[in-house]
């Protein structure tokens, strides 16, 4: 192992080199270290062993990232890669849970939303009142309002999800937006 250990001084002083004659010397061992890893993944992983190693095995020897890790001894090494292992893992499932939550979604501020309501909150708190007072009087059209103008759904979307026909809800928004309209006015 002292051969190592002198692989591992040559890369710490940044001989690129010696990064090269690492990896034969150490692959079989990180190899089963990683696949210790994978063994505790749930089924369905997609990463491999010898992804694993070579991803975790650049992070350990990438000598132009400026940092100032020393290796005192080839178990450190093996430590460290180990936590690269894990870091890796980690990261990924990260990824993948961001992706499962919308992970690929941009989020947009209510400020930002170019619709007329946001320009003008009086209006959009006068659109509330008279709102409840629909709800009071019919709320299936109030409803109808809240999925149209609140969740921008088409006509036939708000149909869908109130159990009406398309041509019913067309004649219910006709009739709520006469309706708001003269609340909102008066």
């Amino acid at each position: 192992m002292t051969n190592l250990t002198q692989v591992l001084n040559a890369i710490e002083s940044g001989d690129q080199k010696a990064a090269e004659v690492l990896l034969p010397l150490v692959y079989d061992e990180l190899r089963t270290l990683a696949q210790a890893r994978l063994s505790g993944e749930q089924v369905g992983q997609t990463l491999q062993a010898t992804d694993l190693v070579h991803e975790a095995y650049r992070r350990l020897v990438d000598v132009g990232d400026g940092s100032d890790e020393k290796w005192n001894s080839t178990g450190h090494f093996f430590g460290a890669a180990a936590e690269a292992m894990r870091r890796i893992l980690i990261d990924r499932a990260r990824a993948k849970a961001a992706q499962k939550r919308g992970g690929n979604l941009q989020r947009v501020e209510f400020e930002e939303i170019d619709h007329p309501a946001a320009k003008k909150p009086e209006r959009l708190l006068a659109l509330d009142e008279a709102l409840s007072q629909l709800e009071h009087e019919d709320a299936q059209k109030a409803q109808l309002v809240k999925l149209r103008f609140f969740a921008g759904l088409t006509n036939k979307q708000a149909a869908q999800a109130l159990g009406v026909s398309p041509a019913s809800a067309d004649r219910a928004w006709s009739y709520a937006r006469a309706w708001l309209k003269t609340h909102m006015t008066d």
